[in-house]
């Protein structure tokens, strides 16, 4: 059993600087200015939220001000006289250690997931001091790493000052256990990771449910307590105040925990069918109307939000972070033919996306899977895009959405390397490249769009009279419009249209 090579972390991360929304630029040291100063910053690199007038601010610019007024910040200290009313409002920053195991693939790729790890600890709050891997055949099934390396770890954590270990993989509730006993300090896996930064970021009533549920269903495993407390039972005469229900041979406390666990995802789960219902009736709305859906999906912090905004104009919120959009975003716009159509941003996908929280926003991806077209974004700056498209494709195939027509945008042109991007020109020949940030590539983008949109099937050529202008506007915003001639006797208008509108054109067949 060998010990993977030390690797430079700051290096790495610095190498994945182009992960954000192609919004703001990270500080060039992670681990030495955490605070975040040079974030402040819109989507289109204007700086200035503390000196701008919140009403000339877009709805985006306005959420992603109020999320960096509760930044955390490093070296806060607890005493009254050390907290400034600046920092009063902010909280510290946990120090944290990343402890990874490389079971397969390159030095390269187990570099680039530690990275990755260490930019998801820093969106959620956090100072990483240390980062370790250790190559091994298969994790250890009882503390994750080796024993001699868990005794390495808890001499990191006691030099350090860390107060969190944070673990890249999904561990057992016994590995978290065994881990915490022997380190003496609080862990984490990657999934809670993930599932706090979701937390942070859910805004809507639908995205902080979905949050909830994935929370508690990860939580009803993972029970413990210290000492006894979880294992009293409360029966008979112990059941004191409790009265009727309360009496019986009782249940222990972890049993009680569980109970109202799942008491509390069930009605979550009933609340979530609502509203998918709400959802699905905005779905067939639209598809009883004919107008087409693109959804744009992709990697976190690809530059979805970015490329939405572009698009649309739709002034979401954009961010330097991962998992910046949670609650997904639906804009309507119209070709330049007149044709409208609907376009969606979406949860951003990471590698090992865990399947609870897949289960939990299923409703919302389904926005992706019952979509005409797929805008894949692809964040060409990235050190491994193809193991980003190969991680988002992933999740599609979950969802059932490899049936969907898929146009791969390589983004962040302005930031990648041309050879990377002539390479996934060649891999994914039905691309574009655009730069989010810069504009060059969108017209081409648009184009791309409007010629794979669904088009109308059923030829017509008609007269209508003048005061059948409400025909003459859904053809406007439904049908392709092959020629179109105002006469004394009406309007001559021919082309293609749904089979809804043609029928309703019949009667004014020539």
């Amino acid at each position: 059993m060998t010990n993977a090579p030390d690797f430079n972390l700051r290096d790495a991360l610095d190498a994945t600087r182009g992960w954000d929304d192609d919004s703001i630029e990270l500080d060039d040291d992670l681990l030495e200015d955490s605070d975040g100063d040079d974030t402040d910053a819109d989507w289109d690199g204007e700086s200035g939220y503390d000196d701008a007038d919140p009403e000339e601010l877009t709805v985006g610019a306005q959420e992603l001000a109020e999320r960096h007024a509760l930044r955390r910040v490093a070296a806060l200290r607890t005493e009254l006289e050390d907290i400034t009313e600046v920092e009063y409002r902010q909280l510290r920053l946990e120090k944290v250690v990343l402890v990874g195991v490389w079971t397969g693939g390159t030095v390269t790729d187990a570099e680039n997931s530690m990275a990755e790890l260490a930019a998801l600890a820093e969106t959620a709050g956090s100072e990483v001091l240390e980062a370790v891997f250790q190559r091994r055949h298969s994790p250890d099934p009882a503390t994750f790493i080796g024993r001699g390396k868990v005794e390495a770890i808890r001499e990191i954590v006691q030099a350090t000052g860390a107060d969190t270990v944070i673990c890249d993989g999904e561990l057992a509730p016994s590995q978290l256990r065994n881990l915490e006993d022997r380190i003496k300090v609080k862990v984490v896996d990657r999934t809670a990771l993930i599932l706090d930064i979701f937390a942070q970021h859910a805004k809507s009533k639908e995205g902080q449910a979905q949050v909830e549920l994935a929370q508690l269903q990860y939580m009803k495993q993972r029970l413990r307590g210290w000492g006894g407390n979880l294992s009293r039972q409360a029966g008979g005469r112990a059941a004191g105040g409790d009265g009727i229900g309360g009496r019986g041979p009782g249940e222990t406390k972890i049993e009680t925990d569980r109970r109202r666990i799942n008491t509390k995802i069930a009605k979550l789960r009933r609340e979530l069918k609502e509203m998918r219902g709400t959802r699905e009736v905005k779905r067939q709305s639209r598809r009883r109307n004919h107008i087409p859906s693109v959804a744009i999906a992709g990697y976190t912090n690809a530059g979805k939000s970015s490329l939405l905004n572009r698009l649309t104009d739709a002034g979401v919120l954009v961010e330097d972070s991962l998992f910046a959009t949670l609650d997904p975003t639906t804009r309507r716009t119209t070709t330049s033919d007149g044709r409208i159509y609907t376009m969606s941003d979406t949860v951003g996908f990471v590698r090992h996306l865990p399947h609870g929280l897949v289960e939990a926003f299923r409703s919302t991806l389904e926005e992706v899977a019952d979509s005409d077209l797929l805008l894949h974004v692809v964040d060409g700056s990235h050190p491994d895009p193809e193991g980003q498209i190969a991680a988002v494709r992933e999740v599609l195939a979950e969802i059932n959405a490899t049936k969907v027509p898929e146009i791969i945008v390589i983004n962040k042109a302005d930031a990648a390397d041309p050879i990377v991007i002539s390479r996934l020109l060649a891999r994914e020949p039905h691309s574009v490249v655009v730069s989010a940030k810069t504009g060059d590539g969108i017209e081409e983008a648009l184009r791309t769009i409007e010629s794979e949109l669904p088009r109308p099937q059923v030829e017509f050529d008609v007269l209508l009279p003048y005061e059948r202008g409400d025909l003459v506007n859904r053809i406007h915003q439904e049908a392709e419009i092959g020629s179109l001639e105002h006469t004394g006797d009406g309007t001559l208008v021919a082309g293609r249209a749904n089979a809804d509108l043609a029928s309703e054109l019949t009667a004014y067949a020539r």
